[in-house]
């Protein structure tokens, strides 16, 4: 298994620019096939595949008429895009202009996958066409915020997965923050319902109409994925991962990563090595 690569944003066109676009053509001449984790998000639409890509040990298959968003810090890997036509997005977290927009780029946990709709789909090939003209002209005062603009409005045709249950939760937004500020020093909920300043019911409450998880299991998932990013990725040992990771010590951690996947945390490193 080869070494992830930190992949940082570098715009080649115009140096401001916080919105780059490019094809699947372009993509399969710069990827080697290897794990990469960027700093910046990437959303791809998909007019045709079949094709694949692997986001935080998750295979998803490219089909015709769908999208993936890969956020800051997932690792991922372009598994067979070989026959796979569309565009990608590259942008910085401070992109999007409109509120929702950026309520929705500030999530750690966007769906990574989903086909959209006929009927959605001739406003999305609009907002992309639009989008991707006004990207590829050159620079000027005038048209500076235009990529930005446009990025917000194709967001908003894409309409990712479960965004509107999870932007209409401010209870949800505010500990997602949070266990995403905190959750290497802090396990329970209970933590963040009296740093918020919830009752930990209407904590509960609020994230399982957001997630469909209690808020102990969003924290439990949000653990393991780091665990498992550090395991696989950064090749940790347990009790180095444990000490990243808030835990007293390897064997404590231990018992959280096999009672949450079934396997020690060796044998699961020794298993995603193997593939």
């Amino acid at each position: 298994m080869s070494m992830i690569r930190q992949m940082t944003y570098q715009p080649a066109g115009r140096r401001a620019a916080s919105v780059e676009t490019m094809t699947f053509g372009r993509l399969r001449e710069l990827n080697d096939g290897g794990t990469q984790r960027a700093d910046f998000h990437v959303l791809a639409v998909i007019d045709a595949g079949p094709g694949s890509v692997t986001v935080d040990f998750h295979l998803h298959p490219l089909q015709d008429r769908s999208a993936v968003w890969i956020p800051p810090g997932a690792v991922h890997r372009w598994d067979d895009i070989a026959e796979v036509a569309g565009h990608l997005v590259l942008f910085v977290p401070t992109a999007p202009v409109t509120h929702t927009t950026r309520e929705l780029v500030a999530s750690p946990d966007l769906a990574a996958h989903w086909s959209i709709p006929d009927a959605d789909w001739s406003f999305v090939d609009t907002a992309r066409s639009h989008l991707l003209l006004e990207a590829s002209a050159p620079p000027s005062d005038s048209s500076t915020d235009l990529p930005e603009i446009l990025l917000s409005a194709l967001i908003t045709r894409l309409r990712p997965p479960h965004a509107e249950a999870r932007l209409t939760h401010p209870v949800f937004r505010l500990f997602r923050s949070s266990v995403e500020a905190h959750f290497r020093q802090h396990h329970d909920a209970g933590y963040y319902a009296r740093a918020l300043g919830y009752a930990p019911r209407t904590l509960s409450r609020a994230v399982q109409q957001a997630t469909g998880r209690t808020a102990k299991a969003y924290i439990v998932e949000r653990i393991v994925l780091e665990a498992k990013r550090l395991l696989a990725h950064d090749r940790l040992t347990a009790a180095r991962c444990a000490d990243i990771l808030g835990f007293s010590d390897a064997s404590n951690f231990s018992v959280f990563f096999h009672k949450a996947t079934g396997k020690r945390p060796g044998a699961w490193q020794a298993t995603v090595a193997a593939e």
